[in-house]
C-alpha cells in the first residue's frame, strides 16, 4: 500500500515499530506537494526545512509515543504558529510573524504531528470558494476549473490532492465543511467549546471553531482527540471528558433515530443532490436506524441571521487591524488617515463589505432592529434544534444545496451565501456536524452528506459517520 493510501493511525503503527521513517513519510508528501501544488495552489507556505528536521528527531528517538506520531498536517493560515507568517489570507498581515502557537498547535505537536506548512483560505476566512484571498484563488483537486469550497479550501484540497494526510481548517458558517464537501474528503465542526480557539484569528467569536479535515472519519476522530480539550487561554472552552474518539466507531447504529427536518424541501437543491441525500437515507434505514420527520421552523431564517450576526462581531473583532500594532502600515498626516489607507488598501471587497454591515448592524438607533433581533432568532433556531434532539439522535442535510461551482460562477454575494444554507444553523446553534462524501454528480464532482449530532456527543456523531463512509464505497 502506498504511503498516501495510509490511515493516520496506521502511519503511526509503521513508525512506532520501524517499518516506516518518519523522514520517509514527509518526503513523500512534499514530494507531492512540489508536483501537484503549482496548479492547486493549496499552500500559501511550505515548512520543507522545518519539517524534515521534525521528521529526523522523531526517527532518533527511541520511546517514539504520540498519537499523530510523525503525520503530516497542514495548518489553516488563520492558525498561529510561533515564528511562521500568519496572514489569514490578507494583505493587511502579510509578513506578520506570529510570537505564540495556538492551543491546537501544541497540542498536535506534543503529540508527534508534523506541519508541513499553511493553507490558502479565504480571506478572514469570509467566504465559501476561497477566490477571495488576497495572494490567489486555490483550485479543486477533483477538477481544477472548479472552486474548492471556502473558507477552508486550501486545507480540504491539500488532503483531496494527497499533500497531506490530514489538515485544520476553522468554520464560522460551513468552512471545514462545505469544501470537504465539495473536494469529496471528511470535514468535521466539533462543538463550540470542544476545541480551544486561542491563537486563531477572530472572525465571529460566537461561531469560530477549530476542526480536522482527513480522507476518513478514522482521521478526523483520531485528530479530534488531540485537538479536544478545557483551555485556560479560552473561556469558551468546556470542561468536558476528551475520548479517544476512534474507539466508538463500532458501525452498530441500530435503534438509533435519524431526523430529517421537514422545512429543507423548500430549498432549491440540486437533483443529485437530493438524489444522494435520498439514498444517505436508505443506508440508514437499512443498518437499523429509524428515520423520522423532524421540524426546524426558524431554520429559513438562518442565513439572515446569520449575515448580521457574523458580520456584527467581525466588525468588533476586525477593528484591531489598523496599521499601528501590526500587519499592513497606511500613509498619512495624521492618525485618522492612517487608519483608513491602512483598512484601504489592506482589506479586500468581501471583508469591507461584511465590516460595512456589521458596523451598520451594530449602530445606534438600528442595534435592536437588526443585531438584537438576530440575536433572538437564533436563540429560538437553536431551542428548535434542542427539541428536535428529544425525539432523534442525529439530523441528515445536504452540506451544500448543490456541488462545486467555476470560478466566477455566482455572480452575487447573495448566491455565494446560499452555498452555506445547511451549514450556518450548526453554528448559530452550537452544535457539533460532520461532512461525508457520498457519491457525484454526472460531471465526476464530489457530493457530501452532513450528519448534525448533539452537543459534546461526537463519539456518536463519529459513529453515525462511518456507517454512512462504509456504505459510500458501494455507491
Amino acid at each position: 500500500m502506498e504511503i498516501t493510501e495510509l490511515k493516520v493511525s496506521q502511519i503511526v503503527s509503521k513508525i512506532k515499530s520501524k517499518e516506516l521513517k518518519a523522514k520517509e513519510v514527509v518526503q513523500v508528501f512534499l514530494s507531492n506537494i512540489d508536483k501537484l501544488d503549482g496548479d492547486i495552489k493549496a499552500f500559501l507556505n511550505v515548512f520543507y526545512d522545518y519539517a524534515l528536521k521534525k521528521a529526523e528527531k522523531i526517527d532518533e528517538n527511541p520511546q517514539k509515543e504520540g498519537l499523530l506520531l510523525g503525520v503530516p498536517v497542514a495548518i489553516k493560515d488563520n492558525i498561529s504558529i510561533k515564528g511562521f507568517e500568519l496572514t489569514a489570507g490578507s494583505k493587511i498581515l502579510k509578513g506578520y510573524i506570529a510570537p505564540f502557537s495556538a492551543t491546537v498547535i501544541e497540542k498536535i505537536e506534543k503529540e508527534g504531528a508534523i506541519i508541513i506548512g499553511k493553507t490558502n483560505l479565504d480571506e478572514f476566512a469570509m467566504g465559501s470558494s476561497t477566490e477571495n484571498s488576497a495572494f490567489f484563488k486555490t483550485r479543486n483537486p477533483v477538477n481544477l476549473e472548479y472552486v474548492p469550497g471556502g473558507s477552508s479550501g486550501g486545507s480540504a484540497a491539500a488532503v483531496k490532492a494527497n499533500e497531506v494526510p490530514v489538515a485544520l481548517g476553522s468554520d464560522t458558517g460551513g468552512s471545514v465543511r462545505q469544501p470537504a464537501s465539495f473536494c469529496g474528503v471528511v470535514g468535521l465542526k466539533p462543538t463550540y467549546g470542544r476545541v480551544s480557539r486561542y491563537g486563531l484569528v477572530a472572525f465571529g467569536s460566537s461561531l469560530d471553531v477549530i476542526g480536522p479535515i482527513g480522507k476518513s472519519v478514522e482521521d478526523v476522530a483520531t485528530t479530534l482527540s488531540v485537538i479536544s480539550g478545557f483551555d485556560i487561554h479560552d473561556s469558551t472552552t468546556a470542561q468536558v471528558p476528551v475520548l479517544n474518539f476512534e474507539k466508538y466507531l463500532t458501525g452498530d447504529i441500530k435503534g438509533k433515530k435519524i431526523g430529517v427536518i421537514k422545512e429543507i424541501q423548500d430549498f432549491k437543491v440540486q437533483p443529485e443532490v437530493e438524489k444522494a441525500f435520498k439514498e444517505s437515507l436508505e443506508v440508514f434505514n437499512k443498518n437499523g436506524a429509524e428515520i423520522v420527520e423532524i421540524s426546524i421552523p426558524h431554520i429559513k431564517y438562518a442565513l439572515s441571521v446569520y449575515y448580521l450576526v457574523a458580520p456584527s462581531e467581525a466588525s468588533a473583532n476586525l477593528a484591531r487591524y489598523d496599521g499601528v500594532r501590526y500587519g499592513f502600515e497606511g500613509i498619512g498626516d495624521n492618525l485618522r488617515d492612517i487608519y483608513e489607507d491602512t483598512r484601504t488598501r489592506g482589506f479586500g471587497r468581501e471583508v469591507k463589505r461584511r465590516i460595512l454591515i456589521g458596523t451598520f448592524a451594530l449602530s445606534e438607533g438600528y442595534y435592536d432592529q437588526y443585531y438584537l433581533k438576530a440575536s433572538k432568532v437564533r436563540r429560538i433556531i437553536f431551542e428548535e434544534f434542542k427539541k428536535a434532539f428529544e425525539i432523534c439522535d442525529a439530523i441528515l442535510t445536504p452540506t451544500s444545496p448543490t456541488t462545486a461551482f467555476k470560478f466566477g460562477e455566482k455572480a452575487t454575494p447573495l448566491e455565494m451565501y446560499l452555498s452555506d444554507v445547511f451549514t450556518i444553523p450548526v453554528n448559530l446553534s452550537y452544535l457539533p456536524a460532520i461532512s461525508v462524501p457520498f457519491g457525484t454528480d454526472e460531471k465526476g464532482l464530489p457530493i457530501g452528506i452532513q450528519i448534525i449530532g448533539k452537543w459534546f456527543k461526537e463519539e456518536e456523531l463519529l459513529n453515525t459517520a462511518y456507517v454512512l463512509q462504509e456504505e459510500a464505497e458501494h455507491v
